[in-house]
């Protein structure tokens, strides 16, 4: 590769893959799964079709019900817990290198793998709920749908708002291209590592706060906009103070994140209680940030819709990122196969901009 290349700081912009799995329609504002457009997913299939229709291309069999394990120790830090956990199961279940094992048996992998990360996150939460004791099994496969046994395991009881909620989240985040978890997770794949490690590896990318945990910081947003009773003052005050409007602009597309318009649709239908305060919140963010920035395009992304459902369903702020990881293993595990196909090292380059020879005595 020549030299000339120039620097992308944070890769931005640098097509690093092709990929079948999603396109994200920059000028349209719309987003396919598999050339299925995600408006025609919600509502008429569960999740674990739609993990089939990103890994399988196709809606059958999809993403099985987990197996029986027993986590070693779980922390109630459910990122953390998964995390964990995914990495152990390499060993538990005898994981084969993806270099070694043939694309049917890394596909059985990762639809083993995907389904316990359901387990783990709904048995961690209960813990972080302080209770110790699972769930008994025949509450739990009284559920009909994904959703519904992650809040019967969870909780003991799945509230079909509750579960809708999840379900049509779980849907619109289910995969979104080469975001920083996604990435890793193919890095990982492409040394051949099992798929355990490169869906731990994905899983530990949400410990930061740039990816995935963003819904975690609107509702408060909407919650002082309530208490001040003036979004537009509210919307100036934040932005004169050099703060950030959560859930406002994205990286891809330059029309409205077309999840964004499915969440909203789905909390005005779930009867949220702060929709008319959100909607409030968004349009005045709207205006001002196009006052402001009229040479940029910034929209309301997925973040800021999927934190009002989110709360339909009382999922705590800290359960964010394990959510959205519940809702990635999708995209995670289709990336893993197409990265383990395409049988690639990934290997960027870097350029030294560091000090010039000199000897350990000029130190």
């Amino acid at each position: 590769m020549s030299e000339t290349v120039d620097f992308k700081p944070g890769l931005e912009g640098v097509v690093a893959v092709e990929t079948e799995i999603a396109e994200p329609d920059r000028e349209g504002g719309a987003l396919r799964y598999r050339g299925v457009d995600i408006e025609e997913l919600v509502g008429r299939v569960p999740y674990e079709k739609v993990w089939g229709l990103l890994v399988d291309q196709s809606l059958e069999p999809g993403m099985p019900e987990p197996e029986p394990y027993e986590p070693s120790q779980l922390t109630g830090s459910a990122p953390a817990d998964a995390q964990a956990e995914l990495a152990r199961l390499s060993g538990v279940w005898g994981l084969g290198k993806l270099h070694e094992i043939s694309d049917e048996q890394a596909r059985d992998d990762l639809a083993r793998l995907s389904a316990q990360v359901m387990a783990i996150v709904a048995r961690s939460a209960r813990v972080a709920d302080g209770e110790r004791e699972p769930v008994p099994d025949d509450v739990v496969s009284g559920g009909s749908t994904a959703a519904e046994r992650f809040l019967l395991r969870w909780r003991g009881e799945a509230d079909p708002a509750h579960a809708r909620a999840i379900d049509t989240y779980w849907i619109c985040t289910a995969e979104h291209g080469l975001n920083a978890s996604t990435f890793t997770a193919r890095i990982a794949a492409s040394t051949g590592a099992d798929a355990g490690a490169a869906m731990s590896a994905a899983v530990g990318t949400l410990s930061g706060p740039l990816h995935g945990g963003a819904p975690a910081h609107v509702i408060p947003m909407i919650d002082e906009v309530s208490e001040v009773g003036d979004a537009e003052r509210y919307v100036a005050d934040l932005l004169d103070r050099g703060d950030r409007i959560m859930g406002f602009g994205h990286r891809v597309y330059r029309a409205e994140d077309p999840r964004a318009r499915l969440l909203r649709r789905t909390a005005e239908e779930l009867g949220s209680s702060r929709v008319e305060t959100a909607k409030a919140l968004e349009e005045a963010a709207l205006a001002e940030l196009q006052r402001r920035h009229p040479e940029r395009v910034l929209a309301t992304n997925v973040e800021y819709w999927a934190a009002v459902v989110l709360d339909v369903a009382h999922i705590p702020a800290k359960l964010t990122p394990a959510m959205f990881a519940c809702a990635r293993v999708a995209g995670w595990s289709a990336h893993v196969l197409e990265q383990k196909q395409a049988a690639r090292l990934i290997r960027p380059s870097a350029r030294y901009v560091g000090p010039g020879a000199r000897s350990l005595d000029s130190l």
